[in-house]
């Protein structure tokens, strides 16, 4: 990062957004617009390269003016390189100056929650005031590697588990377990501890809390708590209303919000050229069908999507799966993010446009913000 270091703001690398939570709507965009980065492998490819290709995404996201960036935790899959959200973002704040950066999200059933707690106010410290922490809790893989992930069988995902494990966080992050609690006297450090130490001083940000879900168990949870809530539009569309509606009905003003904020992720892609257009999302189709199959790999190329024999049953899921992915030239992806946003009422789009070359990508969201007139 950029400049100096200052103990109590953190300096120009700090960015202010009223709350840290509520977007701008830039250009002609009806709502702020975000960036979700699965740091995906292109068959022929390296983790390498789809790590120095995040830098240059959330770079020409944070000129273009989109409002954040997040990654997502990922296990076993040999396509996508975001196993371990906090390093990759570390690296990203390393490059970047105002972009908000986040969590899209982490799993919180995988980890301890001191150890999230930790790990967010290690990045907190990195870029004062730039950090969400997105809560999920599947597991961001299959059951077997989700088992080893946490030491155990039981993968503890029940209604019960995860409001406990979330409060648990939420106390680390604060510093609030009371007297005579078991952890009262363990903190998590970077974070408010410091602040009570002789000679301390803390800085005023905190990562805003966000649920992430693709059903309505965690639209109903934000909700009742007041928090900000994130939905998977884009691998869960046939929930997308009903999650929403949920989350805006359960809602309960709270010291993070007064009204429901709601953002949904959405797959786009856009290219000047249609066709083209259609070729990229094709890898990521075929991806996803040898996902569902049980045959995780890399982001196959396009020519080797256009060759591949789908059966009769995979044509179906990919037809299934395209009809929710926004693809096409500038202006089509305009529209069909504008009748998106107004059909939802979204109050953000994340988008994620998943090709199988870095390039592609790239290109995707310049063109989009081309489209709505971002500046830069």
């Amino acid at each position: 990062m950029s400049g100096e270091d200052d103990n109590r703001t953190g300096g120009p690398t700090q960015h202010d957004d009223g709350d840290g939570i509520r977007g701008t709507a830039r250009g002609s965009a009806p709502v702020p617009l975000s960036v979700l980065d699965l740091v995906t492998v292109g068959a022929g490819h390296t983790a390498a390269g789809a790590v120095r290709t995040a830098v240059d995404l959330a770079r020409t996201a944070e000129r273009r003016g989109f409002h954040r960036y997040w990654v997502a935790e990922h296990h076993s899959m040999p396509g996508v390189a975001s196993s371990s959200p906090a390093v990759l973002l570390a690296h990203v704040a390393a490059h970047t100056a105002r972009i908000r950066l986040g969590s899209g999200g982490v799993m919180l059933p995988n980890h301890a929650p001191l150890v999230i707690a930790e790990q967010f106010g290690t990045l907190e410290a990195m870029a004062p005031g730039r950090i969400d922490l997105g809560l999920g809790r599947a597991p961001g893989t299959d059951g077997a590697t989700a088992a080893a992930l946490r030491r155990t069988e039981r993968l503890n995902e029940g209604a019960d588990d995860f409001p406990q494990q979330l409060a648990e966080l939420t106390r680390f992050l604060d510093d609030t377990f009371p007297d005579g609690h078991p952890y009262a006297r363990i903190h998590a450090v970077p974070g408010p501890v410091q602040a009570t130490s002789p000679g301390g001083v803390q800085s005023p940000h905190r990562p805003p809390l966000w649920l992430l879900g693709s059903s309505g168990f965690s639209a109903r949870l934000a909700g009742s708590l007041g928090l900000p809530f994130a939905f998977a539009h884009h691998f869960s569309a046939a929930n997308t209303l009903p999650a929403l509606d949920l989350y805006r009905a359960s809602f309960r003003p709270s010291e993070v919000l007064a009204e429901p904020y709601a953002l949904i992720g959405v797959s786009a892609l856009a290219d000047g050229d249609e066709r083209e257009a259609r070729r990229q999302v094709m890898t990521g189709a075929l991806a996803m069908v040898r996902l569902r199959t049980g045959r995780p790999g890399l982001v196959p190329s396009p020519e080797e999507a256009e060759a591949y024999p789908f059966n009769e049953l995979e044509r179906g899921f990919v037809d299934s799966w395209l009809s929710n992915v926004v693809h096409g030239t500038p202006d089509a992806v305009r529209q069909g993010l504008d009748d998106l946003a107004k059909r939802t009422g979204a109050d953000e789009l994340m988008i994620t446009s998943n090709a199988h070359g870095p390039a592609a990508r790239v290109r995707s969201y310049e063109l989009i913000a081309d489209a709505y007139g971002f500046a830069g």
